[in-house]
């Protein structure tokens, strides 16, 4: 398995404002409450389960958490809320997968195609840039003295994981998506937690880009990720470091 170790760039880049982190709890959010329409227990609703861990892992608080769930039974309980995703292509051919949640499919398609328009992007048709990136289940964990390499390994057999990757201080942890969710809970019952927790499609290849493209394609991503709707937003760009803020 290649390549998902941009891991601390892309949160470096998440969680750079207070802001950017709000608005993570807050799509976040969405999907606890889509989840929890129906059955607000997540010992018995194993989709709920799998978003709390998300949640979790992201760092958003737990009265946040039980909001979010409260939300299913009163103002979310009149919405149909649907998961779309949609494809398309930013500067230079790159390729974009955006991942919503929306009540009101053409609001979204519009503000999606408006966003990638103003910077050279287009949107594409179900398929063109699918074929690129695995759906995998993710799990990002600390690496420390007390879970060293051998004690993963073995974890990760347990758990039926598919591959696992060692990086200088974390571990990538790579499932099929259907056993995401029983590897979730065997990790949970050996006390480990998570800086990263979900199902996402991972690029097979990276591409960079240069000077005003980077830049463009930047402003791009900002854009979608900017807009209510959007969930998560996959692409096949190597975005470059940044530096440690204090």
């Amino acid at each position: 398995m290649s390549g998902h170790s941009k891991w601390h760039n892309i949160q470096a880049k998440k969680g750079k404002t207070d802001a950017a982190r709000a608005a993570v709890f807050t799509k976040i959010g969405r999907e606890l409450a889509v989840a929890a329409k129906g059955n607000p227990n997540p010992d018995t609703n194993s989709k709920l389960a799998d978003v709390i861990a998300k949640a979790k892992a992201a760092n958003m608080p737990n009265d946040n958490i039980k909001r979010s769930i409260a939300k299913a039974a009163g103002e979310m309980g009149d919405k149909d809320y649907k998961e779309l995703v949609y494809e398309g292509y930013g500067v230079a051919g790159a390729a974009v997968i955006i991942k919503t949640l929306t009540d009101n499919v053409n609001r979204t398609a519009g503000d999606i195609r408006s966003a990638m328009g103003k910077c050279g992007g287009q949107m594409g048709q179900t398929g063109c840039v699918s074929y690129m990136f695995d759906n995998k289940g993710l799990f990002v964990i600390e690496r420390t003295v007390a879970l060293d390499e051998d004690t993963m390994m073995e974890y990760c057999l347990e758990a039926e994981a598919e591959d696992f990757v060692t990086e200088d201080d974390v571990y990538e942890v790579y499932t099929t998506p259907e056993k995401w969710s029983q590897a979730r809970a065997y990790f949970e019952s050996k006390g480990v937690t998570f800086l990263e927790a979900e199902i996402k499609m991972i690029p097979q290849n990276y591409i960079t880009l240069d000077g005003d493209k980077l830049e463009t394609f930047t402003k791009m991503l900002d854009k979608l990720n900017e807009l209510d709707d959007v969930q998560d937003v996959y692409h096949n760009v190597e975005l470059p470091e940044e530096p440690d803020e204090d």
